[in-house]
């Protein structure tokens, strides 16, 4: 891409991220989503989206990330990790397609230059092949440059019926490997897919789009232009806050729900398409990662601790050291985690999406928390419950701290199994070490941080008629209540 960075402007990339992942359940959480799990790779897959387009030798500038609030932390420490600086992380109050959020985006960097390139990303894509991934890039910002609205078809690979289409048309004149788009198709029956295949013109539709700012929110204007008034009143109304750049809730909330394909693409007469074939995949089913991922002889794609007799062409993922042992599986899922256990036929694997609306339904906690929560200052994991007790593991990281907080129902005894805490209780402040115990009575304003350089790792022992996380005043909190 060095060569590009000469042929055509920089360009931005727009990486969303705040889809939930409901169909990689039970993996992919509400709080912790499947773009921020190391689904493919050793990294999470935000992060293997940001670093494709990464680099000093490349035309990428730094990217803008838009995501959901509740992630904005694990979002900004895996950027960090990956040696990133976004150019902004933006923060959706509540979600609402992409349009929004991608308008939202336009209208940040249109600030600055309407005439900038913005390459939209889903943050939860696998590509296998990053070279000819950028190769179409370099293709897609040529006609971008010239005022057209570009989207990526992938070459399909078979008649699929879960993605949508894209019809090419005749060559867009001056760019060559570009195609204007004769239409947009949705997702089609098993007869209609083996037809789109056949005739050699359809490609599936990836979601991945590249175009001047300026001339999405000129398309949107004309399209739905009450999408980009409550947009434009968001950014307004939003503040500064740390990293971060929040939208404002209300306009934001009050903003019409759609995608990019509904909202402009289907309606512009400068639809483009570029075919590409670079190893894609939306990783949207559990059978989608079976399909990528490394099969042993057998056809079974294992990750974890797992032992398999007579089991042929299965997913099989165990985490926390849980042994998985299959015996007599064909085509079969199985995802084992520390609270729940997952087993599907793999010709089922979209309906997976249906356990967490009746999760959500039932007003289970499983659908939208792990049992180790996130938070800015590091995690804590509920190891033991009773009726009036819990106990969780915490971890604090280096130089962080919670918040200076107090409960009206509880009492808290910390034991110091790692590290060295730094305990304010009440007016005291008191360097403790490994083995060392403090009693927090009810009402006592109280705060762990971290003064070591290591992990921090206390056991919380809560005691109490109600144990609920509503329970907290909070006095000082340098992660604005998280």
């Amino acid at each position: 891409m060095a060569e590009a960075a000469s042929a055509t402007a920089r360009i931005h990339p727009v990486i969303l991220s705040g889809g939930t992942g409901s169909r990689l359940w039970p993996l992919s959480r509400e709080l912790y989503p499947k773009q921020l799990l190391p689904l493919h790779t050793l990294r999470s897959m935000l992060l293997d989206t940001a670093l494709r387009v990464h680099g000093a030798d490349t035309c990428f500038a730094a990217p803008l990330i838009v995501c959901n609030f509740e992630h904005r932390f694990i979002v900004a420490e895996q950027a960090r990790d990956g040696g990133i600086t976004p150019r902004a992380v933006v923060l959706e109050p509540v979600g609402r397609n992409t349009a929004p959020a991608v308008a939202a985006a336009a209208l940040i960097l249109a600030a600055e230059d309407p005439e900038a390139l913005m390459l939209v990303l889903p943050s939860d894509h696998v590509i296998g092949d990053v070279a000819a991934f950028h190769g179409a890039v370099d293709t897609a910002a040529k006609a971008a440059a010239a005022g057209n609205l570009v989207t990526f078809g992938i070459k399909p690979e078979g008649p699929e019926t879960g993605y949508g289409y894209i019809k090419r048309g005749e060559p867009l004149a001056g760019v060559t490997g570009c195609f204007k788009v004769a239409s947009f198709v949705e997702k089609p029956n098993l007869k209609k897919a083996k037809a789109y295949v056949a005739d050699g013109l359809h490609a599936w539709n990836s979601g991945m789009f590249l175009f001047k700012a300026g001339r999405f929110i000129a398309e949107l204007e004309r399209f739905r232009p009450a999408i980009l008034t409550a947009c434009r009143q968001a950014i307004d109304k939003g503040q500064r806050d740390l990293d971060f750049f929040r939208l404002e809730t209300e306009a934001f909330a009050a903003c019409e729900s759609d995608s990019i394909d509904y909202a402009v693409m289907e309606r512009t007469e400068s639809a483009v398409v570029v075919p590409a074939d670079f190893g894609w995949s939306d990783v949207g089913s559990w059978s989608a990662l079976w399909e990528i991922g490394l099969k042993d002889a057998d056809g079974n794609v294992a990750m974890g601790d797992v032992m398999t007799d007579d089991t042929r062409d299965s997913y099989l993922r165990t985490e926390e050291d849980i042994l998985l042992a299959a015996v007599g599986l064909r085509d079969v899922i199985v995802v084992v985690t520390d609270d729940a256990v997952l087993v599907a036929d793999k010709s089922r694997a979209q309906e997976v999406k249906n356990i967490v609306t009746k999760l959500k339904d039932q007003a289970r906690s499983e659908h939208r928390r792990h049992r180790i929560v996130y938070r800015p200052w590091g995690h804590y994991q509920t190891v033991d419950a009773g009726g009036n007790f819990r106990v969780n593991h915490i971890m604090i990281k280096p130089g962080a701290k919670m918040s200076l907080q107090s409960h009206k129902r509880r009492a808290e005894h910390w034991v110091i199994v790692g590290g060295t805490a730094l305990v304010t209780r009440d007016d005291q402040h008191l360097t403790m070490t490994e083995n060392q115990s403090i009693y927090i009575p009810v009402g006592t304003r109280h705060r762990l941080e971290n003064a070591g350089k290591e992990p921090l790792r206390v056991i919380e022992v809560q005691s109490g008629g109600y144990l609920g996380e509503d329970d907290i005043t909070r006095h000082d909190d340098a992660y604005d209540a998280y």
